[in-house]
Formats: C-alpha cells, structure tokens, sequence
C-alpha cells in the first residue's frame, strides 16, 4: 500500500498531520506492507527569502489582532501537545520562503533519506526553531541525516531540484489538492487536513480492505 504525502515545512498543520498519521501506522496492523512518498507542496513559492515573525504574517494576511493571533496559535499549540507533539512552536516561531529546504528533501529522496530528512526538518523548525531558510543552515541539516555537505552545497546552489519542487505541487493540484497536508493512499483514498488519529487509521483500513484481490493475495 502506498501512502502519499503533501505537505509544506513551515505548514504547522502539515507537521501536526504528520505525527497523527504516523501514530495511525504505528497501529496498523499492515505497516511493513506500507511505502510512504513524500511530496513538497509550497503555499507561497513566492514568499520572501529573509524570514519574518509568524505573528507579522498572519497578522497582515488575515488581519488578526493580538488576542486573535495567539488564540489562533496557542490552539493549535495544545492540539499539538495534546496529541504528545512537544516542543511545538508556533506563535514564537519565523517564516519565509521554503524552496531550497524542498530541495534539499528532493535531493534526500535521490538518497534513499526522504523519510528520516523531512522528519529532520519538521523538528529543527518546530522543535528546535533552527533557520531551514539558507543554504548552509541546510547543509548542516542535511549532514545530520547522512547528506555529503559538498554534494548538497552543489545541489542547492545549481538548484537542480527546482523542477521537482514545483512539478510536486501541480501533481498535488491535479488529484484535487487545495491545500496541505493532503494525504493520498493507493491514489484511490484521500485524506485532507491534518485529521484525527482516528481518522487517518480508518482511512488506512479502508484503503487496505479495498485494495484489489492480487494486491492483497
């Protein structure tokens, strides 16, 4: 069974999602059966390279005063926590633009590290609240999970994935997506949003009873 997954690195949806569908697997009773792709989805591919307080973006974007921006936040910070996700910063954290870290998971999955690279990143950024914006706070990054630093430093300086970043998002728009994390199992069961535990391991065991007779055998 195949599980993919969109999502974008400063989406902190996205990293919640994440942890629920892994917590979903980690009860599946099928897991060794299930292959997991990862796919980059930009919100903004034209956000600013010089990162910028969360709290000015959203701010600006919806219009948020205050009392609004931390309600907002510190909601999603206790489902976060409630779900054993901590540290998770949100409120406090900085934003900007995501290309060159989707490139550096590109070039990971060339590596066979996708898995253990966007799991890296989703925890520098909300766990640790480390800079994924520049290319040597990547190399560094990449280094922790097995990444050459020369070939890395190469590969987001010619920016030779930036095809496969922007051809992952519209993959993304073609099955439906409107925002992230969409979660797509066998391309036959969609799951959008960061839902439940509950939700995702029913999607997984409907997707699996549904699978075709061969597949199964």
């Amino acid at each position: 069974m195949k599980i993919e997954i969109w999502a974008d690195l400063i989406c902190p949806w996205c990293g919640l999602g994440l942890h629920r569908l892994e917590r979903a697997l980690a009860a599946f009773a099928h897991r060794d059966q299930v292959e997991i792709v990862h796919h980059s989805f930009q919100l903004d591919p034209d956000a600013s390279e010089t990162p910028q307080p969360v709290s000015d973006l959203l701010k600006k974007k919806y219009g948020l005063d205050d009392a609004a921006f931390h309600a907002s936040t510190g909601k999603l910070e206790a489902l976060a926590a409630a779900d054993h996700l901590t540290p998770y910063h949100v409120a406090d954290n900085v934003v900007g633009n995501t290309s060159l870290a989707h490139e550096l998971l590109a070039l990971a999955a060339d590596r066979r590290l996708s898995e253990p690279g966007w799991k890296r990143l989703y925890r520098a950024y909300f766990g640790e609240q480390r800079p994924i914006f520049d290319v040597e706070s990547l190399v560094e990054l990449g280094s922790e999970i097995g990444l050459d630093p020369v070939e890395t430093r190469e590969a987001l300086t010619d920016r030779r994935y930036r095809d496969r970043v922007v051809a992952d998002g519209e993959a993304a728009q073609a099955l439906g997506s409107t925002g992230v994390p969409f979660v797509v199992i066998d391309r036959r069961v969609v799951v959008a949003g960061a839902q439940s535990i509950d939700v995702f391991r029913e999607a997984l065991e409907h997707a699996w009873r549904e699978q075709p007779q061969s597949v199964t055998a």
